[in-house]
């Protein structure tokens, strides 16, 4: 999804779209016709990563520890999912994207639903990364990824399973746009389409029950003040075995200049890209609260609001929201929020907000626990009790299946 375009040429094309859209008439709006059926193994793609036998490319992707960047795993799988978009609009033929404002559309990540780890990313395997379509509704789709390993004999073991949440808009209008509808061809394939369709039921309906529109429900008011009796009277440093950390004391932030060679398809900074700098700067935070080295549990949601301009100053921005004091092992969840910074007036807007989750490497207890001190930053807390709680369920019931 990166483009080939120079970026010399992609300012030139903006300057000269710019001054000749100033006296061009609107065109009318060309009838819709009916967009053909896609089955959904047409839409199957996938990236093979081939760390055994290549020594090279396992050195670009090792981290200190001997393990595997999963942050570039994530830049990857954004970058899957979003060639397994077009190439459902495209059709399965499909070899090559060429130019976007060619095509009369184009396709962003909206959100990511979630990546969860079911096993170790040990650098031992070559390493598939693969997807498809699971769903389409008027103009989303959602992707499956899934991240697995290889032996001689075929797949050994599936480390991550995960959904990208992509919609399709006009390239002239920038309105919602419809994606070609969904033929399912066998019972596999339509109960892939139950999940899809699940996954969207289940995202609108935590958008509706999101804090920043409700007030939190009674339960959660008692576990909020069950929580500050416990742990946010200053004058009892006696009440609890595990120390008390504020919530804006774990606040950790990085600025950055964005670079051209980091763009898309769409003149844009790169969604893997941020993804990577996010995750990296939450592992960074939890690894600095549990004063120790952490294992990443999973992705528990990313929305995209807006786009990053290239040329533009990021401000990214990190708070642990929840830990579980006296569970084993401990989890850490931490919040990464991306603005974009008007260099002349100051303004931020916020374009990405990143919920991750990690454990201690060795699974013991966290001995912190992280309070809230203002309102907001309780939202916040209950926020992230609700992901750990999602994700502790949908463990459960694959743990089932």
């Amino acid at each position: 999804m990166r483009t080939s375009v120079l970026w010399s040429e992609a300012l030139l094309n903006a300057t000269s779209t710019s001054k000749s859209s100033e006296d061009r008439p609107v065109e009318p709006h060309a009838p819709e016709q009916p967009l053909p059926l896609r089955y959904m193994h047409d839409t199957y793609t996938e990236i093979l990563l081939p760390f055994a036998s290549s020594p090279e490319l396992l050195e670009q992707y090792t981290n200190a520890w001997g393990g595997l960047r999963t942050g570039m795993l994530m830049e990857h799988l954004d970058s899957l999912a979003g060639s397994i978009s077009y190439k459902h609009m495209l059709g399965p033929g499909v070899e090559t994207l060429g130019r976007i404002r060619e095509k009369g559309f184009y396709i962003v990540t909206a959100s990511v639903d979630r990546l969860d780890v079911l096993a170790p990313l040990l650098p031992v395997r070559d390493i598939r990364l693969s997807g498809m379509v699971i769903y389409t509704g008027t103009s989303s789709m959602e992707v499956a990824v899934k991240m697995e390993t290889l032996g001689a004999s075929g797949v050994e073991d599936t480390l991550l399973l995960g959904r990208f949440a992509m919609v399709c808009r006009d390239a002239r209008t920038r309105k919602a746009r419809p994606v070609n509808p969904l033929k399912l061809g066998s019972p596999e394939e339509t109960a892939l389409y139950s999940m899809g369709e699940n996954a969207k039921k289940r995202r609108q309906t935590l958008a509706l029950r999101s804090l920043s529109r409700v007030p939190p429900s009674s339960a959660e008011a008692a576990e909020l003040h069950s929580m500050y009796l416990k742990y946010g009277q200053e004058n009892d440093r006696h009440v609890s075995d595990y120390e008390r950390v504020s919530m804006g004391d774990t606040h950790l932030e990085k600025t950055m200049l964005m670079f051209p060679q980091e763009r898309n398809v769409h003149q844009k900074v790169f969604g893997g890209y941020l993804m990577r700098l996010a995750y990296e700067l939450g592992f960074a935070n939890a690894s600095l609260f549990t004063r120790s080295h952490v294992t990443f549990m999973s992705l528990d949601s990313i929305s995209f609001a807006k786009p990053v301009p290239i040329g533009s100053i990021l401000r990214l921005t990190s708070q642990v929201l929840h830990t579980s004091p006296g569970k084993r092992p401990g989890v850490v969840h931490v919040g990464v929020q991306a603005n974009v910074v008007d260099v002349r007036t100051g303004h931020e807007q916020t374009t990405n907000d990143f919920r991750f989750t990690w454990y201690p490497d060795d699974g013991a207890a966290v001995l912190r626990t992280v309070v809230p001190k203002t309102y907001q930053e309780a939202m916040l807390w209950l926020e992230g009790k609700r992901a750990l709680e999602m994700g502790d369920q949908i463990r459960g019931e694959r743990n089932k299946k």
